[in-house]
This record gives structure tokens, sequence and C-alpha cells, in this order.
């Protein structure tokens, strides 16, 4: 039996440099507590599918005119 593997299934881990420690603790207090449940992941991960979505709406636009 064969499974087929879309890039949704492959999870990978994600190293942040030289993030400020108060930049990160008041990401964590105001954003993901109150709108992920705690879950720095799910607040991370949200944000970056809007973010791309929010792109590619500017850039439809941008090759129509």
């Amino acid at each position: 039996m064969q499974v087929a593997v879309t890039e949704e299934d492959l999870k990978v881990d994600l190293t942040l440099h030289n993030l400020s420690a108060n930049l990160l603790e008041e990401f964590a207090l105001r954003v993901a507590e109150p709108y992920y449940r705690g879950s720095l992941a799910a607040a991370i991960k949200d944000l970056m599918q809007r973010a791309v979505g929010e792109q590619e709406f500017v850039e439809s636009h941008i090759r129509q005119e």
C-alpha cells in the first residue's frame, strides 16, 4: 500500500536566532496567550499563513494592472 505525502504532511522545526527575549515575551503575552491559547507555534503558523495570503492578494492585483 502506497500513501501519497503532501507538503502539509511534512513538518519542520524552526529555530530563531538573535531574537530579543523581550520581543518574544511580549509576543507571547499580547498575541499567543489571548488569541492562540498560549501556543507560540500556532500563533506563528497562523500569522505566516496570513502574511502569505496577503502577499498573494497583493501580487494578484499587481499582475492585473
